[in-house]
């Protein structure tokens, strides 16, 4: 059953009785006809017409909210990378023009904060500086030998919430938000969650 335009948001009330949004089309190929397959919170439809997948996200029951994965690939042992703009599009996508946005970061060896994206010098000194407070090697008893990391990724957080106001994210002037990797390189995600 194809719900509503590919490129569109479509609303599907009868799947598991439970309002859904249709936000991405995977390039992924299934098996014609194949069940629906659930992974964690996302879920996948199988268009019995198509050789398709649409990946959805659930909204637990309610309009305006919604939560998204996102994946990011670190290339460095330790990196910021601006992730603004992604998550300035998970916002413009879910539609909400006022509320909430939290960015958060399931994992015990990197963060997310807010700082300064002018500038790259200001990363450069920000990963020089936090390099200088937690060394590397430090005698430290955690055998996998990555205890500076899980110390730099508490001391920066693992969340951030910011103010959604006409559907855009509420920074300041010279504000980015930035994913943090203090074990890298990796392949990570970033948990977003959007409320109206």
């Amino acid at each position: 059953i194809l719900y509503g335009a590919v490129n569109q948001m479509s609303r599907i009330d009868d799947l598991l009785n439970t309002p859904y949004w249709i936000i991405d089309i995977l390039p992924m190929q299934v098996p014609k006809d194949s069940p629906g397959i659930c992974l964690e919170t996302e879920r996948y439809i199988t268009m019995k017409s198509l050789k398709t997948s649409k990946k959805i996200y659930r909204l637990n029951g309610s309009e305006g909210r919604m939560f998204i994965k996102l994946d990011v690939t670190t290339m460095k042992h330790t990196e910021m990378q601006d992730i603004t703009r992604l998550i300035q599009k998970a916002v413009s996508d879910s539609g909400v023009k006022d509320g909430i946005c939290t960015v958060f970061v399931p994992h015990t060896t990197a963060a997310v904060t807010i700082n300064e994206n002018a500038d790259p010098d200001v990363v450069k000194d920000f990963t020089k500086e936090i390099n200088k407070i937690v060394p590397w090697e430090d005698g430290y008893l955690h055998m996998e030998g990555n205890s500076a990391a899980h110390l730099k990724s508490s001391m920066i957080g693992f969340s951030e919430q910011i103010i959604i106001d006409n559907g855009r994210l509420v920074l300041g002037t010279w504000q980015g938000l930035y994913f943090c990797e203090f074990d890298g390189p990796r392949n990570r995600k970033v948990y977003v969650k959007i409320l109206e």
